[in-house]
């Protein structure tokens, strides 16, 4: 599984993981534009890149050499189309 990882204006990295729902009906870039705060980089990385001891987590830091997969969008809302359409498949299970 895929997680989002993110690097905040203090150059710390924050890790979003995505629902299976949201997977659902989303791609993993659409959720990361909607979920990384606006204009903040992100990248797409395999769970396991990320280390399962999280005691230092609050002092993890970006590299500057990481290649950016896109930024955070300007709305924390997913696109009318894309919610219609999931609903619509919810109203039909």
């Amino acid at each position: 599984m895929s997680r989002i990882i993110y690097r905040k204006e203090d150059n710390t990295v924050g890790v979003l993981i995505p629902s299976d729902e949201a997977l659902s009906f989303a791609t993993i870039e659409q959720i990361a534009e909607k979920d990384v705060p606006n204009g903040l980089a992100y990248k797409i990385v395999d769970d396991n890149d990320i280390p399962q001891d999280r005691t230092f987590r609050n002092a993890w830091e970006w590299d500057s050499s990481i290649t950016p997969d896109g930024f955070g969008g300007e709305s924390n809302e997913f696109d009318n189309a894309l919610l219609e359409a999931y609903l619509s498949q919810k109203e039909t299970v």
